[in-house]
């Protein structure tokens, strides 16, 4: 019974984009490791952007200084 939790900015993902990567993730699981779709759970968590860190930083402040 797998269970995948996919964690992810807040940043306008659409219900179909959510759709997508959990047909997408059930189908990874069903090809590669021969599980069962019935019993394969897939969560999606939205993380606002200021709970979000990436290289000791906010990953806003890391975009910006990446892109500088």
């Amino acid at each position: 019974m797998p269970y995948v939790n996919i964690k992810i900015t807040r940043e306008g993902v659409t219900p179909q984009q959510k759709s997508d990567l959990i047909k997408g993730v059930t189908n990874l699981l069903v090809d590669v490791l021969g599980k069962d779709p019935a019993t394969t759970f897939v969560i999606i968590n939205e993380v606002d952007m200021e709970d979000w860190g990436i290289g000791g930083m906010p990953v806003m402040d890391y975009r910006e200084r990446k892109n500088k």
